[in-house]
């Protein structure tokens, strides 16, 4: 018997799959416990419009990411903070003070995770930050650290 999975089930198929099982292992344990429906034609509909709606919502996610990674390359962010004369900072400057300021200046919200910095920045200058924004669009953001 033809089922469509609805959810993960270990061993025979993962959710969305659709594949051919025993009939009497659809009867008596997929189809009672819900974890899989027989792939009639209306199933099987669904099932493919599931996966466009899926295709559709990542081809869109996937295009903001690259728009807001080219707004990002254009971007020069400036953060200022105190410290000593030999102009080296108090402290440091962390990807957490960068996503807040890129969303303080510029209104792009990154999460401070994504963001990555070859060293800890601890001098005043310019550096540059990369950006993680979908499995495979990065970005660059150019920071200016000046003194208050």
């Amino acid at each position: 018997m033809k089922v469509i999975f609805m959810e993960d089930v270990k061993g025979q198929g993962k959710k969305g799959e659709m594949k051919n099982v025993s009939d009497g292992y659809a009867r008596n344990f997929l189809l009672p416990k819900r974890l899989a429906v027989i792939a009639d034609g209306k199933a099987i509909n669904e099932m493919k419009g599931r996966q466009a709606a899926e295709e559709h919502r990542r081809a869109t996610e996937e295009q903001n990411a690259r728009d807001i990674a080219a707004r990002l390359e254009q971007i020069e962010l400036i953060i200022k903070s105190t410290g000593g004369a030999d102009g080296r900072l108090y402290g440091s400057v962390t990807s957490k003070e960068i996503a807040e300021q890129l969303s303080a200046q510029h209104g792009i919200e990154v999460d401070k995770r994504k963001i990555t910095l070859a060293e800890p920045i601890k001098a005043f200058g310019a550096y540059q930050a990369g950006v993680r924004l979908y499995a495979d669009v990065t970005g660059t953001i150019r920071v200016t650290v000046t003194e208050k």
